[in-house]
């Protein structure tokens, strides 16, 4: 069973979400573009409808967000890959274990710092 390198998972992951990324800005500028603003429709438009509309496009633009927060960290990986620092986390310094890193390749914490990180994240 032939290993897959750093770079092709790093490759494959930042594929995926500009695929993904590129969707959801297609879909966006679709509902933002049809021809009709939310205020021009809104004569004849139901105020629960036009909410559930403003809804939907506020929460793609969060997943928007999120994916470029990803992508960054992806290309963070790859500068981490070139300067042979890729797969150490950033909290103690110690490896990455190689299915964390498979799972999600551009990790920057063990799975213990991970928790930790997100545990004080969550209590802020």
């Amino acid at each position: 069973m032939a290993t897959t390198t750093p770079q092709t998972l790093l490759e494959s992951e930042r594929t995926r979400l500009q695929s993904i990324l590129d969707s959801l800005r297609q879909e966006t500028a679709n509902v933002t573009s049809d021809g009709e603003t939310f205020s021009e429709g809104a004569a004849d438009q139901h105020p629960a409808d036009m909410g559930t509309e403003t809804f939907e496009l506020e929460k793609d633009l969060s997943i928007q967000n999120n994916i470029e927060a990803e992508l960054a960290d992806v290309e963070w990986a790859k500068k981490r890959l070139d300067e042979g620092t890729y797969g150490v986390c950033d909290a103690c310094g110690r490896k990455i274990a190689k299915a964390r890193l498979e799972a999600m390749p551009a990790a920057r914490f063990c799975v213990k710092d991970q928790q930790r990180a997100e545990r004080d994240h969550h209590a802020a």
